[in-house]
């Protein structure tokens, strides 16, 4: 692939990302009520909600920023700590199928602004 086609798929793949996690970190800030039922299906207290969206809204400022590459990999870190947990809660919950799934797809969706990024900076 060309750099400028892969810089391009970078940015529309990482723009996509950050959309997802800001409107779920918004949420959660805001503790919508799905997301309060859905940690109590889990067995989490409510006040994650918070925690975990303020560590989203960060990520999503980390992984649009290029001058910080050690936050920008933490962060990714992060979002895929997130995803990987809540596979797991879901899984251990005993979840129907879609929704123990589910967070890996977005595992797998993360993964490619990621090694996008990567690719442009090797």
């Amino acid at each position: 692939m060309k750099p400028k086609t892969i810089k391009t798929l970078y940015w529309v793949f990482t723009i996509i990302l950050a959309l997802m996690l800001t409107m779920d970190g918004i949420g959660g800030v805001t503790r919508q009520e799905a997301g309060q039922v859905a940690l109590r299906h889990l067995g989490y207290p409510v006040y994650l909600l918070s925690i975990v969206g303020i560590a989203k809204l960060l990520a999503v400022i980390a992984i649009v920023q290029n001058k910080f590459k050690t936050i920008k990999e933490w962060a990714y870190a992060g979002i895929a700590i997130n995803f990987v947990g809540a596979f797991a809660s879901h899984a251990f919950v005993g979840d129907a199928v879609f929704m123990i799934i589910f967070p890996l797809i977005m595992l797998a969706f993360m993964f490619i602004p990621y090694l996008l990024w990567k690719k442009l900076t090797n």
